[in-house]
């Protein structure tokens, strides 16, 4: 009987000599440019010199390039760097309803395989794909239906740099040249190598800017590994003591692997975020948006009240004490209070940047003033629809006893309200601002429009191997 493992590795192999469709194609270079801005936008964080200085001292061969670093690194070492990066700033991509961030891995993985291997554009976009869709389609495997939510999460485990490192691992060993069998042993090495513990997301650290970093790395490494001579099990992820009942204790659902694979691609559906906060927050910041387009000054809201699903209240409204006064920009981006009240007083970017969510705007005592009126309630129709989307029914009532009501179901980046190439020239623009200059950010986008048609890597990434200002 053939193992789940042996399925991905002969659809893996397939796509990747047969090619994909142009429309999932389209969606991975729109994700390498979302990636690769996101890496520059990072060089701001104290923790990304921290990655970069990490690598550097671990020395050894040139073979690829880690984004605002002069000198080339190891395939591995640049895999984490960027990775790292892309994760950073939690503006990179999501699936739902799996809620995983798999390009932050998966494609700094691919591109410091290709460079190494020396891979053309095409296959790069063919690898990346392949990668993405291995990765959602395990992190849907360890969704529960009847649960609402992610196995992976209900145990503590981080489901976006788990299964994130086994797509990286498919992608990178499709670019060192391995067919079905490769494929197979890398994915049985990387679930010896692939984790996540997201305590970090309730009391605090930085460690979970490490974690799609790890992935790649793992990645790259079990490919590498693999083409010296290692060898995984077949049965690695169904097995008795394999992948699923290691995470999972065995609830998985297998039918989430096969049904439909190779035929129908979850990568265009992967949302793209907007705006550089926890995605929980966004429909708020829509909210609050479209209130300041409806003419609503801070100065005359008497009260907000967010109706969000009951799962994600934990996370953007508890403690409400501690969400309407956030400390730090990197508190704010997980604060339904601050999400709502950015939207009222507008900002860069998309709607909201980076530069809307600094230590300074946190504390601003007129965001204070309105976030201290903001309540973050359950609502029974966001729960209905949660987690394919995550919903907001927010009501403001003016000063002047007026009530208005918005109602955002859908999530703004997702397959019902996409971002367009412009909006997504703007992040990469935004993101980029300040670090790189108008030239090379051209270069960038001129060759990720033409990635397929290159034959390497070197347009892509030469651009970015300057250093950065913090």
């Amino acid at each position: 009987m053939t193992t789940l493992a042996q399925q991905l590795g002969a659809f893996a192999e397939s796509s990747y000599a047969g090619g994909v469709p142009d429309t999932v194609a389209t969606s991975v270079q729109q994700r390498v440019l979302d990636v690769l801005g996101l890496c520059v936008a990072a060089h701001r964080l104290p923790t990304s010199a921290a990655a970069i200085a990490h690598v550097l001292d671990q020395g050894g061969h040139e073979q690829a390039t880690a984004v605002g670093v002069a000198t080339r690194v190891t395939a591995a070492q640049a895999a984490f760097a960027n990775g790292v990066l892309a994760h950073s700033l939690d503006y990179d991509d999501t699936h739902l309803p799996s809620v995983l961030h798999p390009s932050a891995s998966v494609v700094p993985a691919a591109l410091a395989a290709a460079e190494h291997a020396g891979a053309s554009g095409e296959q790069v976009v063919r690898a990346v794909a392949v990668g993405l869709e291995v990765a959602v389609r395990l992190g849907m495997a360890g969704y529960d239906d009847q649960l609402g939510n992610s196995v992976f999460f209900e145990h503590g485990q981080h489901a976006t740099s788990i299964t994130g490192a086994m797509g990286s691992s498919v992608a990178a060993s499709l670019l060192y040249g391995a067919g079905e069998q490769g494929v197979v042993d890398a994915l049985g090495l990387t679930a010896s190598m692939a984790s996540g513990v997201i305590e970090a997301n309730r009391t605090g650290g930085t460690v979970k800017r490490l974690h799609c970093g790890l992935a790649a790395q793992a990645g790259v490494t079990a490919a590498q590994l693999v083409r010296r001579g290692f060898t995984g099990p077949p049965t690695v992820l169904e097995g008795r003591f394999g992948f699923f009942e290691a995470w999972l204790h065995g609830q998985f659902f297998p039918a989430a692997i096969t049904d439909g694979l190779g035929t129908e691609w979850s990568v265009p559906g992967i949302f793209f975020k907007p705006y550089p906060a926890n995605h929980f927050t966004h429909t708020s910041i829509d909210a609050g948006r479209a209130f300041r387009e409806r003419g609503v000054r801070p100065e005359d809201v008497a009260s907000i009240t967010i109706g969000a699903p009951s799962s994600v209240i934990r996370t953007i409204g508890q403690p409400i004490e501690v969400k309407r006064a956030p400390e730090t920009g990197y508190q704010a981006q997980f604060s339904g209070p601050y999400a709502v009240t950015a939207g009222l007083f507008g900002g860069g970017g998309l709607g909201l940047g980076l530069d809307d969510f600094t230590d300074e705007l946190a504390r601003d005592p007129a965001r204070r003033a309105v976030m201290a009126k903001v309540d973050v309630v359950p609502d029974e129709c966001c729960d209905s629809i949660y987690p394919f989307q995550f919903p907001a029914v927010v009501t403001l009532r003016t000063t002047s006893g007026e009530e208005l009501v918005e109602r955002v179901l859908t999530n703004r980046g997702g397959p019902e309200r996409p971002l367009s190439d412009d909006e997504l020239g703007t992040k990469f623009a935004d993101n980029v601002a300040g670090r790189l200059d108008e030239d090379a950010a051209s270069a960038v986008r001129r060759a990720v429009a033409g990635l397929r048609d290159s034959p390497d890597v070197t347009d892509l990434l030469s651009p970015l191997t300057k250093e950065f200002p913090a």
